[in-house]
């Protein structure tokens, strides 16, 4: 099993299943975010560059969203607490996720990678890569 499998099936009951349904809507929102284990958790980028990453708050005890870019978006649902650039969507896993409420905060964060404003690694070095 590798450590991100490890990760996932070591979480109890919501958790686990929350962490798994989260990975499930990051993925479909774009054949080119791709899930790796990254800084000794699952995270998620697009065309190389950092997405975002699942991670379990541990005051909160509740799973969550962390959105790499965080910091370009003034939503009521994210969370900045210390972090500078990131900011956290919790989620209560007791209860249904609000699917659309996640896919709406994704494709919003998709369009800061998709539109140019956060450079694309082949795009900051200056060197395109072929498909």
């Amino acid at each position: 099993m590798t450590e991100i499998e490890n990760y996932y099936s070591n979480q109890p009951e919501p958790i686990k299943g929350t962490l798994l349904a989260l990975k499930e809507i990051v993925l479909s929102q774009d054949k080119n975010i791709s899930h790796e284990w990254k800084y000794g958790m699952p995270f998620f980028s697009y065309k190389g560059k950092m997405f975002c990453y699942l991670w379990v708050h541990k005051k909160y005890k509740q799973p969550y969203i962390g959105i790499v870019e965080g910091q370009r978006f003034n939503d009521p649902d994210l969370l900045q607490e210390s972090r500078s650039r990131m900011k956290i969507m919790l989620l209560n896993p007791e209860i249904n996720l609000p699917v659309k409420k996640i896919k709406n905060l994704l494709k919003k964060v998709l369009t800061l990678y998709q539109s140019g404003i956060i450079k694309l690694p082949q795009e900051s070095s200056g060197k395109k890569i072929k498909p």
